[in-house]
């Protein structure tokens, strides 16, 4: 564990059981989080599936904290939760109670293989740009492309904000 705090974000994602309910209980996990603190927390979108269309649609979020946990603890946190709230690790893209992604870390790249940061396909997916976007408009990735620049150059395809 770091002596400073660090800032990451967390994109947040759902589409089986009750998804509304798992994306709430995800936030209270992450506020539980040692040494993390949640600085913003985006609105909710309802998108279609990346993946097999037979599934039902995913909710998404997007989180900002402030860490002194290091980005491959903050990873294995985060998938502890997911773990806590069922996920199963199966097939890619397909349905899954909750997926928490570690996107942004400082303005650090980080590729281990365990981690890939800044997430590597943040930047094609409006269910992550724009949830960011809310929450982190100026935040700069290592290549100096902004957020909110990234998310203006999307169309918003099927996204839809809907209430918590």
């Amino acid at each position: 564990m770091s002596n400073r705090y660090h800032a990451a974000a967390i994109g947040v994602g759902a589409n089986l059981g009750r998804p509304r309910l798992q994306v709430r209980n995800a936030l209270r996990a992450i506020r539980r989080l040692p040494a993390t603190h949640i600085e913003a927390v985006s609105a909710l979108y309802r998108s279609a599936p990346l993946g097999p269309q037979i599934q039902p649609a995913y909710l998404n979020a997007a989180v900002r904290v402030r860490t002194r946990l290091g980005p491959l603890a903050l990873l294995r946190n985060l998938q502890s939760i997911e773990d806590r709230q069922g996920r199963h690790r199966g097939r890619r893209w397909g349905a899954r109670t909750l997926d928490l992604d570690l996107l942004l870390y400082d303005q650090l790249a980080v590729q281990t293989t365990l981690l890939t940061v800044p997430h590597p396909e943040m930047v094609k997916r409006d269910f992550v740009l724009y949830p960011l976007a809310d929450i982190a408009p100026g935040w700069q990735l290592p290549d100096g492309r902004t957020v909110q620049a990234l998310a203006g150059a999307r169309a918003g395809g099927s996204l839809r904000r809907v209430s918590y």
